[in-house]
């Protein structure tokens, strides 16, 4: 008598499945602890793999989803939470791993935005002022 383990094998079923969890916010470990799902190592090594290139496509838009999913999380946590101190200390700790998460997933959209900024001039120099200032490099690097 075989004994049913976790599936190995690779299907787009179970890949489809994995996919719509994640874009719906539920992360790839608690997915994995369901018994009819692989092992998150199993489901790692199919995002690897060349084969399954369109699984990692699917996997990768699926994040990004999630990304999305968590942004309008947030905002129910934050209009429909409760009003009392623990429920507010918990409602926070959710939107601020949500939006972490967010930031990571989709930097350019949820990242914190960097700017610099750049003063002074450029000017023209002469090739003797330019090779005074090369040679004044290499030797404070000596």
């Amino acid at each position: 008598m075989k004994l049913a383990g976790r599936p190995s094998s690779y299907t787009d079923d179970i890949a489809r499945e994995i996919c719509e969890r994640i874009a719906n916010g539920e992360s790839l470990r608690r997915i994995c602890l369901d018994e009819h799902m692989p092992s998150r190592i199993t489901v790692h090594a199919w995002l690897l793999d060349d084969r399954y290139a369109e699984f990692l496509t699917k996997y990768t838009r699926a994040r990004e989803l999630q990304a999305e999913n968590f942004a309008d999380e947030m905002t129910d946590i934050a209009d429909f939470g409760e009003v009392d101190k623990d429920h507010i200390n918990r409602d926070r700790l959710r939107i601020e791993t949500r939006k972490w998460i967010a930031s990571k997933l989709k930097p350019k959209k949820y990242g914190d935005r960097v700017e610099l900024e750049h003063s002074g001039s450029i000017g023209n120099i002469s090739k003797e002022q330019r090779d005074a200032a090369v040679a004044a490099a290499i030797k404070a690097d000596s």
